[in-house]
């Protein structure tokens, strides 16, 4: 029904109100926006400015920082496949199963987002060491030593980038329709068969946001990785690793590892940014 003719000019002064609101810039805020703009954004301008330009493609030649960079690759890589094999179930199981404990299993889950990646560097030696709850029996029964060696790398690393993948994988399985799931399970199909065929294929989206964050978050891991492995180069010196250890004698080859860390972090945020970035 078409408004009557005194509602009209009622209206459109609304709509003027509202285009002369939005078009004000209150100061208020925006000086403080700037200002919190200008802290996040000066840091990263300060490593482009200070970079060895003309020597940067001979320091990312250099033995000590290739080897660094192939360690951190392989790490990594291997950190995100432990974080697939074991996350992508654990998030299935906090979304999709009802059990007693839950909501605080979810928060034991998050724990290493909060936890100080040095603290979680400790547990995992008062677990995983050689007299830790559980290194001790592996190192007795099988022989398997986890600390400072690269295996424990892996286990550091996968320790505080797993939340990453599981809550991203939580959250696409809860946005999906299990209308599908619950036609396929009346078709007579088993739940294997209905998560590989059916869940997997819907949440793909997420596995793979989940799965790329979790690979930077390992890449990027440091407390944890020199409180459980150490910083032994060739074996579990990461790229972080020998950035602090760079800083102190040599500061040039720390910004130069400094701005391949940030290229990889621009890259996974302009990858992620339909997702993460432009979301709602």
């Amino acid at each position: 029904m078409t408004p009557s003719a005194p509602h009209r000019p009622r209206r459109e002064q609304l709509r003027g109100g509202a285009a002369g609101i939005s078009g004000r810039l209150p100061w208020v805020l925006v000086v403080p926006a700037v200002l919190g703009l200008a802290f996040l954004v000066l840091p990263l301008a300060g490593l482009l400015v200070r970079a060895p330009w003309p020597t940067l493609l001979e320091r990312l030649a250099e033995p000590q920082v290739l080897q660094a960079l192939r360690l951190s690759l392989v790490t990594a890589t291997i950190a995100t496949v432990v974080c697939l094999l074991l996350g992508v179930p654990l998030a299935w199981l906090l979304a999709r199963v009802s059990f007693p404990g839950r909501r605080l299993v979810r928060a034991l889950v998050t724990v290493p987002l909060v936890l100080p990646p040095v603290v979680g560097g400790v547990a995992l030696l008062l677990v995983l060491g050689r007299r830790g709850l559980i290194g001790q029996w592996l190192e007795a029964t099988f022989g398997i030593t986890l600390p400072f060696t690269t295996a424990g790398v892996v286990v550091a690393e996968a320790f505080v980038a797993m939340p990453f993948l599981v809550i991203s994988v939580e959250g696409a399985l809860r946005a999906a329709d299990q209308r599908f799931e619950e036609a396929a399970a009346t078709l007579g199909a088993s739940r294997w068969i209905v998560f590989r065929r059916v869940t997997l294929p819907l949440i793909a989206p997420g596995v793979v946001a989940g799965a790329v964050l979790c690979w930077a978050r390992a890449l990027g891991e440091f407390g944890a990785t020199i409180t459980f492995a150490g910083n032994f180069p060739g074996t579990t010196q990461t790229m972080p690793l020998a950035v602090y250890l760079a800083l102190e004698t040599e500061p040039e080859a720390a910004i130069v590892l400094s701005l391949v860390l940030l290229a990889v972090s621009v890259i996974i945020l302009s990858s992620l940014r339909d997702r993460w970035v432009n979301s709602p």
